[in-house]
């Protein structure tokens, strides 16, 4: 269980907790520009403000501070709730934050809350995220569990939602677009009989995120680029995104004609022509 303060996002204690005792050693200057670049006293915030809600409640409460408006393009190709199956939701991964949110809700309120993320398990860190979440770490103890906790979700009683890229989308050559998605989703989904629900979602974040994460891509051993996800976040607030969703595949397309891998860019194709 995440512990609430009021200073649940504490930049001084991460700097610490990576860093032991070499922390004292970074300037003031970094430190405050780190904790402006992560919005901490807004986040803090809002996430004290609403610490009496959790799961979808708490998504829908995120939508509403970010002013997100939601362009829902073919929202009768969900699936009933009542219909007996469970499903996997797939995306594109364009903003990295919101999206994730915004979905979340979406998919949430129509299933009155029986969905699990695959996320980054930094955003654990969040109080009302995280009873929604399966998190992932590739490094370490977690990383070698990572095949033990996405079986659990597929065997669970809940739907998934994936951003299959991992990452948020790049832009290359001028068009922002996510890196290729790894084969989970596919696999699982076949093992499991669920059908696969694609959805698209409109967005980019700024130019300067690009840049940066273009660099770190290239020449940095680690994503840089993710340090500003927040940042990109509020750049992002009191916008509309169209939402495309696609009718559901069902897990017999997924027969042996193609690798799982190349089903997933298939999968990715069909995203980006909704």
């Amino acid at each position: 269980m995440v512990n609430l303060t009021e200073k649940t996002v504490d930049i001084d204690n991460i700097l610490k907790s990576k860093l032991g005792p070499k922390a004292k050693y970074v300037p003031g200057f970094a430190v405050a520009w780190l904790k402006r670049i992560a919005h901490q006293d807004q986040v803090n915030a809002f996430l004290w403000e609403s610490r009496h809600l959790s799961g979808t409640e708490w998504l829908e409460e995120c939508v509403r501070y970010l002013d997100a408006t939601l362009d829902i393009v073919g929202a009768e190709n969900l699936p009933a709730k009542d219909d007996g199956r469970f499903y996997t939701f797939v995306s594109n991964h364009p903003l990295g934050g919101e999206d994730g949110v915004a979905l979340g809700a979406l998919i949430g309120r129509h299933y009155d809350g029986r969905f699990r993320y695959l996320v980054n398990d930094l955003l654990m860190n969040l109080p009302g995220l995280a009873p929604l979440c399966i998190p992932i770490n590739k490094t370490g103890k977690q990383g070698r569990d990572f095949p033990k906790m996405v079986e659990a979700g597929f065997q669970s009683d809940n739907h998934m939602l994936m951003f299959p890229a991992g990452l948020c989308s790049r832009r290359k050559n001028g068009v922002v677009r996510d890196i290729p998605w790894t084969k989970t989703f596919v696999s699982k989904s076949v093992q499991y009989h669920r059908d696969i629900v694609p959805i698209h979602f409109s967005g980019q974040n700024s130019d300067f995120f690009y840049r940066l994460a273009n660099f770190s891509d290239r020449f940095l051993p680690f994503n840089l680029a993710m340090l500003f996800l927040v940042d990109e976040m509020y750049k992002n607030v009191h916008k509309t995104f169209r939402v495309a969703i696609g009718k559901p595949i069902p897990w017999q397309t997924f027969d042996k004609s193609r690798k799982p891998v190349e089903w997933a860019q298939w999968v990715k194709d069909r995203v980006y022509e909704l």
